[in-house]
């Protein structure tokens, strides 16, 4: 069965993005971009909130002729990868999107119910904090960025229960970014 997977950059204080809207610090450098780039091309689909869309749908629009390789290769992978997009306010999407046509829980049993390859990947901090309220989170994969933001949107959504997590994998990077890979611990049933 296919995992869901949630992944974002967060300050070492939480947040995903600061009191002001800015996110400027989780911009990565070419380590961090390969590592990304590697861990896309592992996906099956990525469920999208509207905000995190309309943020990554700059690389399905932008010039190509105008990217570093690295830049064109992540839109190599990123722009054919199938994304569902949850929003109550958007009518159409583009690219290789469409919008969710159920609910949270109804697309990731579908999706998980599928044949195919790759993880399920969320994004964006509401559309994760409504599955980590489910319990439909598998792996929480968090880059922690050396920088204390002080307010904002928090990585781990705030839902009352405990989880229990084990650690799957750490890396450190050269510019003192680390990797965090857990996997919710579920009783065998």
């Amino acid at each position: 069965m296919r995992s869901v997977t949630y992944a974002m950059g967060v300050s070492l204080d939480g947040y995903i993005v600061g009191p002001d809207g800015d996110f400027e610090w989780t911009e990565p450098d070419d380590e961090i971009f390969r590592f990304w780039i590697d861990g896309t091309r592992e996906l099956g689909v990525h469920l999208l909130g509207r905000r995190l869309y309309e943020t990554m749908l700059y690389w399905e629009t932008v010039d190509k002729e105008t990217l570093d390789p690295a830049s064109l290769e992540w839109v190599e992978v990123w722009n054919p990868l199938p994304k569902v997009v949850f929003s109550s306010t958007l009518s159409t999407v583009q690219g290789n999107a469409r919008l969710a046509s159920a609910g949270l829980a109804e697309e990731i049993e579908r999706l998980r119910a599928e044949p195919g390859d790759g993880d399920i990947a969320l994004g964006g901090a509401t559309l994760a904090a409504e599955a980590a309220e489910m319990d439909l989170i598998d792996e929480y994969r968090v880059m922690v960025y050396p920088v204390l933001v002080g307010g904002g949107i928090p990585f781990f959504p705030q839902h009352g229960r405990r989880v229990d997590l084990q650690l799957v994998e750490t890396r450190t990077f050269g510019s003192k970014v680390v990797h965090l890979r857990y996997r919710v611990a579920r009783q065998a049933t």
